[in-house]
């Protein structure tokens, strides 16, 4: 099984995600698909059914976030030397050559890259070429969207 990096934080809110999945939404389904059962033929029985549904995610996810977990790689950026670079786990802050606007990313691994966080997944193309790069680099970024041009304004390693 492939090492897939992680940061802590990500790490964290995994370990969270599992331990409600475990201690809230199972046994709520559990408790409904009992209730459920309680009301007699199944066949019919749409409350069953979408509990069962239900279940069926739940089980998938904890199967999911467990077998996340056993191959994540855990990478604290507080601990590495970084010499003034971007590495994995830098919370970098840009500046949008072409609008003026400054947008801060943090390089992070696919199981917690959300682009709505500012959540920047290492081998999409920003996360790609901004590593390695360092304060006041200019870098080129080949978007679907087109070409970006940013300036690196500061490297944080948090």
């Amino acid at each position: 099984m492939e090492k897939e990096p992680i940061t802590v934080q990500g790490l964290k809110k995994l370990k969270d995600e599992l331990e409600d999945l475990k201690k809230n939404k199972r046994p709520k389904v559990v408790a409904a698909i009992a209730e459920a059962r309680a009301h007699g033929d199944l066949k019919e029985n749409a409350e069953y059914h979408a509990a069962k549904d239900q279940q069926g995610h739940i089980e998938g996810r904890v199967l999911q976030i467990n077998n996340l977990i056993a191959s994540a790689n855990v990478i604290d950026v507080t601990k590495i030397e970084n010499k003034g670079k971007i590495i994995f786990g830098s919370t970098v802050t840009v500046k949008d050559l072409e609008k003026g606007d400054r947008k801060s990313f943090k390089i992070v691994g696919k199981d917690e890259a959300d682009i709505n966080k500012n959540l920047i997944y290492f081998r999409s193309p920003i996360g790609k070429s901004l590593i390695g790069k360092t304060a006041k680099d200019l870098v080129v970024v080949n978007t679907p969207s087109g070409e970006k041009n940013f300036e690196i304004l500061d490297i944080k390693y948090i």
